[in-house]
């Protein structure tokens, strides 16, 4: 019988630990991928019960710690399975340990700094109208929003279209919302009485 090699057991180590962040990254995000996929699609009735998770103002700071803890969780049954779980357990596995966690906070600040936002504007360039650069009515806004992460401007801008005049609404990271609306349909004060800045304070945003 044949004894693997150290650079194998490393190589092997490797690709759990990166498999492994991935899946314990992603894995707590399924409820806002869920409400930017069902935003998109326009299932309104379903994106009710995930709005009441997406309105806690410490949401997306649980689902970071949750990622952790899933990737300690993993890290503990890997290490007592191989038998190493001790201090010297751990210095022995430290890249695959630095891996794992390493990818997971990536992953975290992938959705974070880019995915989300991105797919909030998807959503927002999708449905905006091609007269609105022709529309004397149309008066642009920028609202400062005290979100606590980027995960939540889906939200801000799926309620911000619910209201009528609102043509488009685009999100600037890290917490700005350019909004432009007909004054005819729905007023300044209107949209900064929205339900949702009573969670989430909104003030004009001033260059």
């Amino acid at each position: 019988m044949t004894e693997k090699s150290c650079c194998q057991n490393s190589s092997q180590d490797q690709k759990k630990g990166f498999w492994s962040g991935l899946f314990y990254g992603l894995i707590p995000h399924s409820f806002c991928i869920a409400f930017i996929i069902l935003s998109l699609v326009g299932a309104t009735t379903a994106m009710v019960f995930l709005k009441r998770l997406l309105i806690l103002p410490y949401f997306f700071q649980i689902l970071i710690g949750l990622s952790l803890f899933f990737a300690t969780l993993s890290a503990v049954f890997y290490l007592k399975r191989l038998e190493l779980l001790s201090f010297t357990g751990i210095k022995k596995k430290w890249r695959y340990l630095s891996i794992l966690y390493g990818v997971t906070l990536l992953v975290n600040l992938l959705f974070f700094m880019v995915i989300f936002p991105k797919l909030a504007n998807f959503n927002s360039i999708k449905n905006q109208p091609k007269v609105l650069s022709r529309s004397l009515m149309a008066l642009p806004v920028t609202l400062s929003v005290d979100i606590p992460c980027p995960g939540h401007a889906t939200l801000i801008i799926s309620e911000l279209k619910k209201l009528p005049g609102i043509f488009s609404v685009t999100f600037r990271f890290p917490n700005l919302f350019e909004v432009q609306y007909d004054a005819a349909q729905v007023s300044l004060q209107e949209i900064l009485n929205l339900d949702i800045f009573k969670n989430y304070k909104a003030s004009l945003y001033e260059k």
